[in-house]
């Protein structure tokens, strides 16, 4: 490391620390705005020689921001040029653009309400529909919401997709992505609940994965994975990856998917129970699939690399509890949310359907 990049990071820190607040999304925190030379976080792991073909042997995992108490859901606006991200602790979306970095893009993103108890109480994972709208997995209101305003001019008003199964309020959910059918297919473990699994006003007596047809009909899934978390299809769509986030259980399961949109045989697809237990940070997240079948998915670690038949390509190791990563920029470029940081690769491939 060259003492200029000595420098740089030094500084980068000190801005970080001194931004750790809840109101973290102003001026003050605007560390980094892409320029060649500065921070980075962690280390490349190179396991596989596919792992080359996807990552360069020159990738920097570069810092763009941080100070946060826990980002999540990183999805990048094509029409604008910039990345949303939620801060779910003090209930806020984020904007990160090049040459502007980061601003407060909107309040009360997950919970409506003047004050919650929760720990976590904002938006999660953030979604564009086949529309462009923005789509929400909304931890204090307990539902998956669409906001009713133009990207533009974004808006705390929102059209309630899914609150109920069954009658019974749904926990908080989590990510959720969308088929090419239209139908749109979430998770719902504990974490937005302020006592999780033990919260009183828990309705429902599991965590499900569930799919919201185009005629509006709420169908479950599956109520067999302990903690659903990160959930994407394969690129084509005949298999649906759902993570589990349980210390104990920390695996990605591999569903076939039926031609009329439900769920048929499973099996594990990968298992780090080890790697956590181990003391790797992190557990089985977000993830998303590039245009080959592979599989980027946040887990004990960092992002790990999976091929389509389940061989680690290769890991990028954060270091952090990394929560979410999605395609942005020309689609090459992997934008990570990984504790308190806002990270960016960039990569050989492309996102799927980006």
């Amino acid at each position: 490391m060259t003492m200029k990049t000595r420098l740089l990071f030094a500084l980068a820190l000190l801005t970080l620390t001194a931004c750790a607040s809840s109101d973290c999304c102003m001026p003050c925190c605007r560390t980094g705005s892409g320029q060649a030379g500065g921070p980075t976080l962690g280390t490349i792991i190179r396991k596989d020689p596919r792992f080359d073909a996807l990552i360069p042997p020159n990738a920097r995992m570069e810092i763009l921001a941080g100070g946060y108490e826990w980002v999540e859901g990183p999805v990048w606006v094509k029409n604008g040029g910039y990345l949303l991200f939620s801060v779910i602790p003090p209930n806020k979306i984020c904007k990160w653009k090049e040459g502007e970095g980061v601003s407060i893009y909107l309040r009360k993103s997950g919970y409506s309400g003047e004050k919650d108890l929760r720990e976590e109480p904002g938006s999660n994972g953030l979604i564009l529909d086949p529309q462009g709208r923005l789509v929400l997995c909304q931890h204090g209101d307990r539902r998956m919401a669409r906001m009713e305003a133009p990207l533009d001019k974004p808006e705390a008003t929102f059209t309630s997709l899914a609150d109920r199964y069954d009658g019974k309020k749904l926990n908080s959910p989590n990510d959720g992505c969308y088929h090419s059918s239209g139908a749109l297919y979430f998770t719902d473990p504990p974490y937005g609940l302020a006592k999780r699994e033990n919260d009183p006003t828990k309705e429902l007596d599991f965590y499900g994965v569930y799919r919201l047809g185009t005629d509006g009909k709420l169908t479950l899934l599956t109520k067999d994975i302990t903690r659903p978390n990160g959930i994407c299809f394969s690129p084509d769509e005949k298999i649906l990856y759902v993570g589990s986030s349980d210390p104990d259980k920390a695996i990605w399961t591999a569903f076939d998917v039926k031609p009329d949109g439900t769920l048929g045989a499973s099996r594990i697809f990968k298992d780090q129970t080890a790697e956590f237990k181990a003391g790797q940070p992190g557990l089985p997240d977000g993830m998303k699939a590039d245009i080959h079948g592979n599989l980027f998915a946040t887990g004990p670690g960092g992002v790990h690399v999976f091929a389509p038949d389940g061989t680690l390509l290769g890991t990028l190791a954060t270091g952090q509890r990394t929560s979410n990563c999605n395609w942005g920029e020309d689609g090459s470029t992997l934008f990570i949310t990984a504790d308190q940081y806002i990270v960016r690769i960039k990569t050989t491939t492309k996102g799927n359907k980006f």
